[in-house]
């Protein structure tokens, strides 16, 4: 009987370092890809994923939404699935706030992206059709 116990302590705190292992692992491996992106020079890059700490692929498996392709995402559907999904885990209905608030960042880093996108492609407008400042005149 007490072999079973042993065998079971051992078994069971094997998997609790093997879990950790591998959450520690993945840590350092996000750590490396932000200061790999930083080292380039790509700080806009890096930056979106250290604020939200998700990559763009778990933001869009975690809503269940399609990656913004080409900076172009149905951002009304990304909402409405994120609403139902919030309201779904809200911790006074029995849900869990760990969940809400991944959510909440997966959200946080669909809009990040289409934001980034955006200003590049108006960057590269701009480019292209060269620079006019406005000026305002005063009435």
């Amino acid at each position: 009987m007490a072999h079973r116990i042993l065998t079971q302590i051992v078994v069971t705190g094997t998997r609790v370092l093997g879990r950790a292992f591998v959450e520690a692992y993945k840590q350092a491996s996000a750590t490396s890809k932000y200061a790999s992106e930083a080292r380039k020079g790509n700080i806009s890059s890096a930056n979106t994923y250290a604020s939200s700490g998700l990559t763009l692929g778990e933001a869009c498996k975690i809503l269940n939404v399609k990656a913004p392709q080409g900076g172009e995402a149905n951002l009304e559907a990304t909402m409405e699935r994120f609403k139902r999904l919030f309201d779904l885990n809200d911790p006074k209905k029995g849900g869990s706030f760990y969940l809400q608030s991944k959510i909440l960042r997966a959200r946080e880093r669909i809009e990040m992206e289409v934001r980034e996108a955006e200003r590049i492609a108006k960057m590269e407008k701009e480019v292209k059709q060269g620079w006019r400042p406005q000026v305002y005149k005063d009435r």
